[in-house]
């Protein structure tokens, strides 16, 4: 060993620059490894650059956006969460904003400020020391407990606890390739198979130039298998890019189907383009206005009903007769229009790759570790936050307070 710490901290995203400040404040020597050349490039990327760092949302509506065993969070929520983590950065003189749908942002709109407020916090303690373009290349054991790292140089640091915090899979480029699920499955924990989520979804259909790009709000998206049984419905925006559908409804519905997409399942996807209108009521509307402009052709008056990027798009799915006055579509015609505004509907066989996907859905099986401390259950000593874990959540800054809560588990606890 050639030298030592009381914590090493791998990885220097979210939880584990929470994690080592944490435990720098409780008066440990912290070492906190990043493989890059700086630490928190993906945080400084989340949110278009924006950081939607977490949400207002009481504890049980949100614990509603998070998948798999959202309970396991509970005790971690229950001492640092939402209104803990907004007086954290306050605090560090980073004003914050509550915007729709209570996502919290920096008011200054600029992910940097978070990142900054991190870092500049973690130089300032003299007990920690950031080593950057520092890969590790395993854990360190003695008898049943953590008690140190191997670096891919061959250096070895020991430490009386090691805190994974290397990150999923998604955005590769950011320093996320992974490498933490092989060093964790070799000291004996079970990874949760992983796959992409919050990520766009492939089509079949290849979709009209005027279409890609569009974003179309105030929708509702359907998700359903081969057998036409729902597998995810909401309410919001999304958007149409050429091969795919995105936007913040398409990401959500992506971590529900993601699994089922990469076993090779083919899905559909139905877009309600007027969600608050009743199939009975939109009908009547359809009524009155092919009679009101009963010498207008069809092709000139999908207007009155859809946005114009929208029109392409919704000739190529209805295929009627748009050379016709409003005064001749027949009911069978104008049923068909109604069915295509209320569920235009796209083959969905794919999701995007983890170079897109916001979060990696699986990890580190719950079960294995201690909700309290995130202590492994596997090696005393041993830590594991943040995205290792088998734990995402849907968009809307639920992702980045489970990193900054379980940081501050294993920080409080190591």
């Amino acid at each position: 060993m050639v030298s030592h710490a009381d914590v090493v901290v791998v990885g220097g995203g979210a939880s584990g620059m929470m994690a080592a400040l944490t435990a720098a404040e409780r008066g440990r020597s912290v070492l906190l490894l990043e493989r890059m050349d700086q630490p928190g490039r993906k945080l400084r990327i989340t949110g278009k650059g924006r950081c939607n760092l977490t949400n207002t949302a009481p504890l049980r509506d949100f614990l509603m956006h998070v998948g798999s065993d959202s309970r396991f969070l509970r005790n971690a929520f229950g001492r640092f969460f939402n209104e803990e983590l907004m007086q954290f950065f306050e605090q560090r003189g980073v004003p914050l904003t509550v915007e729709r749908g209570l996502r919290v942002f920096p008011s200054s709109g600029k992910a940097q400020d978070i990142f900054m407020a991190l870092i500049l916090d973690l130089e300032a303690h003299s007990n920690v020391t950031i080593r950057k373009g520092c890969r590790v290349k395993r854990i360190l054991t003695a008898e049943s407990s953590a008690c140190g790292v191997e670096l891919e140089n061959g250096e070895q640091i020991a430490a009386h606890s090691v805190v994974m915090a290397t990150g999923g899979r998604s955005y590769p480029l950011t320093g996320s390739t992974g490498d933490g699920y092989a060093m964790l499955r070799e000291v004996g924990h079970t990874i949760v198979p992983t796959v992409p989520s919050l990520v766009p979804l492939i089509i079949d259909e290849n979709l009209p130039s005027e279409t890609v790009g569009f974003t179309l709000k105030n929708a509702t998206l359907r998700v359903c298998d081969a057998s036409g049984r729902k597998l995810y419905e909401g309410f919001g925006e999304l958007s149409f890019e050429e091969d795919a559908l995105c936007g913040p409804l398409v990401l959500s519905a992506s971590r529900v189907v993601s699994r089922l997409l990469h076993a090779g399942q083919t899905l559909t996807a139905h877009i309600d383009m007027k969600p608050a209108i009743e199939d009975k009521t939109l009908d009547k509307r359809l009524i009155n206005d092919l009679n009101a402009n009963g010498n207008r052709l069809l092709d000139d008056a999908l207007r009155l009903w859809m946005p114009a990027e929208m029109v392409p798009l919704f000739k190529q799915q209805l295929k009627l007769d748009y050379t016709k006055k409003l005064h001749q579509v027949s009911g069978v015609e104008r049923r068909r229009l109604l069915q295509t505004l209320k569920g235009s509907t796209f083959t969905v066989t794919a999701t995007r790759g983890y170079e897109e996907a916001i979060v990696t859905q699986g990890g580190v099986a719950l079960s294995e570790v201690e909700p309290k401390s995130m202590r492994s259950r596997k090696l005393s000593s041993l830590y594991i936050i943040g995205e290792l874990l088998d734990l995402d959540a849907d968009t809307g800054g639920y992702n980045l307070q489970i990193a900054f809560s379980t940081g501050v588990a294993a920080g409080q606890n190591c």
